[in-house]
């Protein structure tokens, strides 16, 4: 099981959380979200972590001269960007991760044109904005699930979760789950993680459940 710390803000402190060794750092380059990165210096980073570039509905260019400049491994995209987006960025040699927002009227429907433009999917909770909204969403909903492409778990998880996350990566709807995507729950304000919560954290769900992670690439 892989796990991913998102919205990453100040210098000191993501170096703190690569200590960690996450497999992604999430890096929010939208301008209306509180923990927007904006031309912050990125600190030199492990290179067995990916840095991620989070978007929503940006400018093609805007996402190739972030690419370019911070040296991103993966763009996580989180509007209403087309396949055709998708495949136009997948040739800068990055992974593609779409973000779909789950309630229980979802359509898993909608997945099918991104399956060949993307590599993964990540799931996150349907609020107010289109990420970040701070809670879980119904995860027997991924019983539904149609696809065989890696997904990441994302919205709202945090310690009180993990018993729960525990229970889900036991069950059938977890069989292609790839990643954990941590944000707001682990914040002493916002973009400031909270170094003991994560290594909490990641003792309890990723080291203690190393069976839990599936080959599925």
């Amino acid at each position: 099981m892989k796990l991913k710390v998102c919205g990453m803000k100040y210098q000191e402190n993501i170096e703190h959380v690569a200590a960690l060794q996450p497999d992604y750092l999430g890096f929010i380059f939208h301008e209306k979200s509180i923990r927007h990165f904006g031309e912050n210096h990125m600190p030199q980073i492990p290179h067995t972590i990916k840095k991620t570039g989070v978007f929503v509905d940006a400018e093609l260019q805007d996402v190739i001269d972030k690419i370019n400049f911070y040296h991103l491994h993966a763009a996580q995209l989180h509007g209403h960007e087309s396949p055709e987006y998708c495949e136009k960025l997948k040739t800068y040699n990055i992974e593609i991760i779409k973000a779909f927002s789950m309630d229980a009227n979802f359509n898993f429907d909608d997945l099918k044109p991104y399956e060949t433009v993307c590599d993964y999917f990540l799931f996150d909770t349907k609020g107010k904005l289109p990420g970040g909204n701070g809670y879980t969403f119904d995860w027997t909903i991924l019983n539904k699930y149609p696809s065989k492409k890696p997904f990441f778990l994302s919205g709202g998880i945090g310690l009180n979760e993990v018993e729960n996350l525990l229970s889900f990566l036991e069950k059938p709807e977890s069989k292609y789950c790839y990643a954990i995507d941590v944000n707001s729950k682990f914040e002493i304000e916002a973009g400031l993680k909270d170094i003991e919560k994560l290594k909490e954290f990641k003792h309890n769900v990723i080291t203690r459940n190393p069976d839990s992670y599936r080959e599925t690439k």
